[in-house]
């Protein structure tokens, strides 16, 4: 008789733990319905930041390429004038300057 107890009891746990099991089984569907469309708009937001860092890294390459020629092309004009311009910044105002950014 403790036997048929036991077994009964038993099959009440499964019958318990599937129903339990099928409860989240559902919980996890709904919650996979409502996470997909900002999983997708995630995406969408990466590939659009990627994309604007491209541009902005190339544009960046750009004007430093820009630079560097307009650069060159002063110290050139400088050299054939036999007139140098020196730094832009005084000494004092540099070394300030440079002791803020260590700082």
């Amino acid at each position: 008789m403790e036997a048929e107890v036991d077994k009964l009891e038993l099959m009440k746990n499964a019958v318990a733990i599937l129903k339990e099991l099928s409860a989240i089984k559902s919980r996890y569907q709904a919650l996979c319905a409502r996470f997909k469309p900002l999983s997708v708009e995630q995406k969408e937001n990466k590939s659009h930041i990627c994309a604007t860092l491209s541009k902005t890294m190339t544009m960046i390459q750009e004007l430093q390429k820009q630079t560097d020629l307009e650069q060159k092309q002063l110290k050139q004009q400088e050299r054939s004038s036999g007139w140098d311009v020196g730094p832009v910044v005084s000494p004092k105002c540099e070394a300030d300057l440079v002791a803020r950014l260590q700082s």
